[in-house]
């Protein structure tokens, strides 16, 4: 299933479900890597899904494939840091899955992060 008619499936109820995070897994570590739109349809789904009774291992697939993109090459360079701020502010809020992802992302990166992601850690 392509990741448009993913993000429609998930869309369409606002959750997503344990067959949800098995078809997304399988779509997009296809290939072996995490790429920019890959990541962009992550943020898609979770802010799309936010708050709603999900399963377990959204969160967890969300942390792991982000950090696998961003941590490819074992740091956070100022590209990267320039979009997870524009996709985790993208609806206004810091959510329990985005902030997951930073304090993985902290902890991936020698406990610190760049000050920007450090202050949406905290916020």
């Amino acid at each position: 299933m392509s990741l448009e008619n993913l993000l429609s499936a998930v869309v369409a109820d606002k959750v997503v479900d344990s067959e949800e995070v098995a078809q997304i897994r399988t779509a997009i570590y296809a290939d072996g890597t995490i790429d920019l739109e890959e990541v962009e349809f992550l943020f898609n789904v979770n802010d799309a899904v936010t708050g709603n009774d999900n399963d377990a291992g959204w969160d967890e697939l969300f942390v792991e494939a982000v950090t696998d993109n961003v941590m490819a090459d074992g740091t956070i360079d100022s590209d990267e840091v320039e979009m997870l701020v524009r996709l985790i502010g993208a609806d206004g809020q810091v959510d329990g899955a985005e902030k997951k992802l930073l304090e993985n992302l902290k902890a991936h990166n020698g406990g610190s992060l760049p000050t920007e992601l450090e202050t949406m850690l905290n916020s």
